[in-house]
């Protein structure tokens, strides 16, 4: 079975930091981008950061620019979000999702271009 799965999500007060992990099963992440979405609680779910299959391409939402970092480890079949300086506005669930042969492109942030969801992890800032 293919599965995605997300962890490290928490409550953190705002300028703390995370990080999250997505640990794929049952294939191998290494023709796979992968990208982070977040939904936070009646909006729409929104592309944050994309990392393509050897990891030299990365890309990332304005909003989370210079504080989030995407990274992969192929060999533990593992991709990372860290996130650092963590806003309020920065509350919501985090997914991660797999495209086959993907490219993180003008397109990264289409969530029709990816083939596999996780099941998300919940990030809350609050003081």
């Amino acid at each position: 079975q293919l599965r995605l799965v997300e962890s490290g999500g928490g409550l953190v007060q705002p300028g703390g930091s995370l990080r999250l992990s997505c640990a794929a099963s049952g294939f191998t992440l290494d023709y796979y981008a992968i990208g982070w979405f977040r939904q936070a609680p009646g909006k729409e779910r929104e592309g944050v950061s994309c990392i393509g299959r050897s990891g030299g391409t990365t890309t990332y939402a304005d909003s989370v620019k210079g504080r989030f970092t995407i990274s992969r480890d192929n060999a533990k079949n593992t991709v990372y979000l860290r996130m650092n300086s963590l806003k309020p506005e920065d509350t919501a669930v985090y997914y991660c999702t797999a495209a086959r042969y993907g490219l993180c492109g003008s397109n990264w942030s289409w969530k029709s271009m990816y083939d596999y969801w996780g099941q998300g992890t919940q990030v809350t800032v609050s003081s």
